[in-house]
């Protein structure tokens, strides 16, 4: 490892004029740990008769943080019933085994592998970044610390120039509260699947369970910064002005135009300074565009309803052209039209819709299969093709991928949430780059006569006369939740198939047009992290159509979520009173889950 460590020093020192930033030297790093930190990470060393743990259960620590292709765990005391389980030595040992798989893939021992770090402004983020860059230390890599970071910057920059990392790792755990923290990786081939985190958590696992020390309290050259989000700003900026290409002033196209960010106190404000401002928009009223990892405003979240009516009010208070609201990590966005109306959800997939559509006529449209009937409607009245498919964003994208290499063009995949990729865009889900996208058609309009606005492209979306989510609790401790879970889903396809629910039948397809049918929640030969769910048609005795429920087990927390869409009046209380009574009491599926959620909607159509 020395040696390692000898040649990462050498072109440290040969590349101090490295294009993103200047590499600043400094001794090696210690860091100061408390010695209750200390004893709280400390784990008996002695031999391995007389260990006091359990070597599968420390292993199990490890497999229990994948959230699908993401890691995620709560990184700090402040939630009730949920313990610290993305701990310093659990982080490190999860960055090294990404560092090693990264080497590894490469094949190429001579190469020294350049990873870059980034993260959102979480309370946890500092502390963790030690061990991240302790762990890619361990596995050989030279590691490059962006600071505040997006999740769609941290994978731009394995191949945007100056810098093209061979990998990267953005810190972030979404919308989730500020007592979590998580990771997400990325190659240039883009982010890594689930089974590849899988892999990388396996051995990671056993690294933790085997390593006495469990966490380094040296680093043996210091990372080096860079900014890398000027140069993703840059990025940015370059496209609306090419695209937009505006007669008067190429250089400022958004002169006359007022635009609302609300950044929730996470990464995105840089969208406000550092590229709207640039390039002449008026960007007064934005909101919380100061970091603040304890969010103390609202969740960054495009389908909080409070950050959506914030910027609503914000939009029409200041007569503004646009308003933006992003997550925290700013890979999902949605926007206020000029008339205060919110575009999240299925409005914003049909926005989308609509604009790839003028370029790409005919092209097929991949999403989650949570959207409405209605959605589809519009996408086919457009001309598009609707792919429907199994929830969850990575699934969403993957399957655009794989409709691409089997010749089936697919430019736009999105999901319900606000992910968003396009195929010219790597296939990456970027916040910004459907904003920019979004922003370049307004100036468009605008530029060919039009006063109309975003907000009529989607003006023949039908809205579903009813819709609802639901949730129900596994009753279980967190190790068995998954496998619950599980167990009640496919009771759910059972009593299906059987015939015990009349007028319900498992939405193998939905309303898709690719020829050679996609699945959408048929399970066929998922991974074994995968989240199970299933969507069924549901029409009532005399084969009246109400709507579908579609069932699906959550990658981040201990419950399944039941979503609900209904073309009648009253139909998805009618469909929960069916879910209620005739499967879930019936097959016995209340004992292992909290259905208090459905009852009470099954009793009176509301929450309340």
């Amino acid at each position: 490892m020395a040696s390692t460590f000898s040649s990462l020093q050498a072109i440290n020192s040969s590349i101090t004029n490295f294009p993103c930033v200047p590499i600043i030297k400094k001794p090696k790093l210690h860091i100061s740990l408390s010695k209750t930190s200390i004893s709280s990470l400390r784990v008996e060393c002695c031999s391995s008769s007389t260990k006091t743990y359990n070597e599968d259960e420390e292993m199990d620590k490890i497999r229990r943080l994948q959230n699908g292709s993401d890691v995620r765990g709560v990184a700090l005391q402040g939630e009730k019933g949920r313990s610290v389980d993305l701990t310093p030595p659990a982080v490190e040992a999860i960055a090294e085994s990404f560092g090693e798989w990264v080497i590894k893939g490469l094949n190429n021992k001579e190469k020294v592998v350049m990873v870059s770090l980034g993260k959102d402004p979480r309370i946890s983020g500092n502390t963790l970044s030690v061990a991240v860059f302790s762990g890619l230390s361990r596995a050989g890599c030279m590691v490059f610390d962006m600071g505040l970071a997006t999740t769609p910057a941290c994978f731009m920059s394995t191949i945007l120039p100056p810098c093209q990392y061979d990998a990267s790792i953005m810190m972030t755990a979404s919308h989730l509260p500020y007592t979590r923290n998580g990771l997400k990786f990325f190659t240039k081939k883009g982010g890594l699947t689930s089974v590849e985190v899988e892999e990388i958590c396996e051995e990671a696992a056993r690294k933790y369970a085997n390593r006495f020390t469990k966490v380094s309290t040296t680093l043996p050259t210091r990372p080096t910064k860079v900014d890398f989000m000027s140069s993703y700003a840059k990025h940015l900026r370059d496209i609306i002005k090419e695209r937009v290409n505006h007669p008067n002033h190429y250089d400022t196209p958004l002169k006359g135009f007022q635009i609302i960010v609300n950044a929730g106190n996470g990464s995105g404000g840089f969208f406000t300074w550092d590229v709207l401002d640039k390039l002449g928009a008026d960007t007064f009223g934005s909101l919380h565009l100061n970091p603040d990892g304890m969010f103390p405003n609202h969740i960054p979240n495009p389908e909080d309803k409070i950050a959506m009516s914030l910027t609503r009010a914000a939009v029409l208070e200041n007569n503004a052209d646009l308003g933006i609201v992003f997550d925290t990590d700013v890979d999902r966005s949605g926007v206020v039209d000029s008339k205060g109306n919110p575009i999240n959800g299925d409005r914003l997939i049909a926005l989308m819709s609509a604009i790839v559509l003028k370029k790409h006529p005919g092209t097929t449209i991949v999403t989650d299969a949570r959207t409405s009937m209605a959605l589809t409607k519009f996408i086919t009245n457009k001309g598009g093709q609707h792919c429907l498919y199994r929830v969850g964003y990575r699934n969403v994208i993957d399957k655009g991928v794989n409709l691409n290499k089997d010749g089936v063009e697919t430019h736009l995949m999105m999901e319900t949430s606000g992910h968003g990729a396009l195929k010219e865009n790597h296939f990456l889900d970027d916040g910004a780059y459907m904003v920019v996208k979004i922003i370049i058609e307004m100036v468009r309009m605008k530029l060919e006569g039009s006063e109309k606005g975003i907000g009529s492209l989607i003006k023949d979306l039908e809205e579903p006369l009813e819709s609802a989510e639901l949730r129900m609790v596994v009753l279980s401790e967190p190790r068995y939740a998954k496998a619950k879970a599980f167990e009640a889903i496919e009771a759910f396809r059972t009593y299906i198939e059987q015939g015990s629910l009349p007028g319900w039948e498992l939405d193998a397809c939905g309303d898709c047009w690719v020829s050679d049918g996609c699945l959408v929640d048929t399970n066929d030969d998922p991974t074994a992290i995968d989240a199970y769910m299933y969507r069924a048609k549901v029409s009532s005795e005399g084969n009246e159509e109400h709507g579908w429920v579609h069932l699906r087990q959550s990658i981040h927390n201990p419950n399944i979520a039941v979503n609900m869409q209904s073309t009648v009046p009253g139909g998805c209380q009618y469909m929960a009173k069916v879910l209620r009574d005739r499967f879930l009491l019936p097959s016995g599926m209340d004992k292992i889950l909290d259905v208090t959620q459905i009852d009470k909607y099954a009793t009176s159509g509301n929450l309340s």
